[in-house]
C-alpha cells in the first residue's frame, strides 16, 4: 500500500536524520568545550543522546514535509533531505583569552557541518571497502541503503548549513572571517534579514544547493573509489 511505502520511506530518512544531527550538535558542543565554553556541557548537551538535541519542527516535520513534496527518498537523485535540531548553547566571552569569541564561535559553528562532511566520507568509504573486496552483496540491503542514506544527507546537512544565512552555521564562519566594517555590516545585515532568507532558501533550497550538493557528491564518492 502506498501508505506503508510512505512510513518505510519516512523511518529510512528520519532514523538516519536525527543520527546525523545528533553527531552535529554534538561536535558544536565539543567544540565549545575544547575552546573553554562549558555552557553547552552544563545544560546536557555535550552527549549523542537524540532526545537532548531534537527539534519538533526542523529534525522530525520538515523532513517528512520534504519526503511527501518529492516523493521519493534521500537518493533519487534529487536534492535530499535537510534540518536542523535545537542549536547548541554557546557563549562566547567562555572562549580562551588566545582564541576570542569572533574566532571561537566560526570554530564552533564549522565543527557541526565538517561533523557531517566526515560522516558522509565515512560511509562512503565503508561502501567502497565492502565493494572493492566482493562483500558488498553480503551486506544486508537495509544497511546499503542506510549507509546511501547516510552520506546523501550528510552532505546536504553540509551543504545547507553552510549558506552564510542567520542562524545557519556559515553565517557564523563567514562572520569570523571577515574583519572590521565588513564585520559589523555583515552582522546587522543578518540579523536584519537572515529570517526571511533562511525562509527563502527552505522554499527554493532545492534550486540553492542541488549544484554545491551535487559537486561534493561526486567529490566525495570519487576520493573514496565509487566515482
Amino acid at each position: 500500500m502506498e501508505s506503508d511505502n510512505i512510513l518505510a520511506q519516512a523511518v529510512l530518512v528520519l532514523v538516519p536524520m536525527i543520527l546525523c544531527l545528533t553527531v552535529h550538535e554534538y561536535a558544536h558542543a565539543l567544540a565549545a568545550r575544547w575552546l573553554g565554553d562549558d555552557t553547552a556541557k552544563a545544560r546536557g548537551r555535550l552527549t549523542l543522546n537524540p532526545l537532548s538535541h531534537l527539534d519538533p519542527i526542523g529534525t522530525v516535520l520538515l523532513p517528512m514535509l520534504i519526503l511527501l513534496a518529492n516523493g521519493a527518498v534521500a537518493g533519487s537523485g534529487r536534492v535530499p533531505f535537510f534540518g536542523w535540531a535545537k542549536p547548541v548553547p554557546v557563549n562566547p566571552l567562555q572562549f580562551r583569552r588566545s582564541v576570542g569569541p569572533r574566532r571561537g564561535m566560526m570554530i564552533t559553528a564549522a565543527a557541526g557541518p565538517l561533523s557531517n562532511l566526515v560522516l558522509a566520507f565515512g560511509c562512503a568509504a565503508a561502501l567502497s571497502l565492502a565493494q572493492h573486496h566482493g562483500m558488498l552483496g553480503s551486506i544486508p540491503a537495509s544497511m546499503r541503503q542506510l549507509l546511501v542514506t547516510m552520506v546523501n544527507i550528510n552532505i546536504a546537512l553540509f551543504v545547507f548549513n553552510m549558506v552564510p544565512i542567520y542562524p545557519l552555521d556559515g553565517q557564523k564562519v563567514l562572520g569570523g572571517l571577515l574583519k572590521g566594517e565588513k564585520a559589523m555590516r555583515f552582522e546587522r545585515f543578518s540579523m536584519q534579514y537572515g529570517s526571511l532568507l533562511l525562509m527563502l532558501l527552505i522554499f527554493f533550497a532545492q534550486e540553492v544547493i542541488s549544484l554545491p550538493y551535487r559537486m561534493l557528491y561526486t567529490g566525495v564518492l570519487t576520493v573514496v573509489g565509487l566515482g
